[in-house]
């Protein structure tokens, strides 16, 4: 515990914080004087920014006469062409997206019974983008309608990196999301048809 000494650096700030206390006139007039010093540095901070119109007999006199200031003209920007999404036909699907759409959907329907999530969510890892085995981590194989796949994976949207397959399954149409990424394509998401 430090010993307090009337003497030293915080015995002097010690009676300079505690002066305006001393007295409520002392409160009041060190608050005054507070305000004072806000009000001034604001006035002169506006003053030098120009946000503060200096008083009539202060502002220099223009020789020349001032007529209407013009605005400035906008800049005008170049036009910018309409984004549209680069579509290819249906034909033009990539044979190794198809397949990987068709392995997902296989290990996606609802495994024998006993079967964990853990050892589920495994079976899709190598068709599936990491981003989107965190959301199917919350899935409950059990609760999958599906239990097999009954045709073959058909190309509905062609995109140069990407395309949607419909897959039907025994109880309903799989569309899936495949995409080409770093290490191939992986399938990003699914819908129910």
């Amino acid at each position: 515990m430090p010993i307090r000494s009337p003497h030293g650096r915080s015995a002097a700030y010690r009676v300079l914080w505690q002066w305006p206390l001393r007295s409520p006139a002392r409160l009041a007039l060190t608050a005054i004087g507070l305000l004072a010093v806000v009000v001034a540095a604001t006035f002169g901070i506006g003053v030098t920014n120009g946000s503060v119109p200096l008083p009539v007999g202060a502002r220099p006199t223009p020789s020349v006469a001032a007529g209407p200031v013009a605005a400035p003209a906008p800049a005008l920007l170049p036009p910018v062409q309409e984004l549209e999404p680069t579509t290819l036909p249906v034909s033009a699907a990539p044979a190794a997206a198809l397949q990987v759409a068709s392995r997902w959907a296989r290990a996606w329907v609802r495994p024998p019974e006993g079967t964990t999530s853990a050892r589920w969510l495994d079976g899709l890892r190598t068709t599936t983008t990491d981003e989107y085995l965190g959301v199917l981590a919350g899935v409950d194989p059990a609760n999958i309608p599906a239990t097999k796949v009954t045709g073959a994976a058909k190309a509905v949207t062609v995109a140069p990196r990407s395309l949607r397959v419909q897959v039907p399954t025994d109880a309903l149409t799989l569309v899936i999301t495949v995409v080409d990424t770093d290490t191939g394509w992986r399938v990003s998401g699914y819908d129910r048809e």
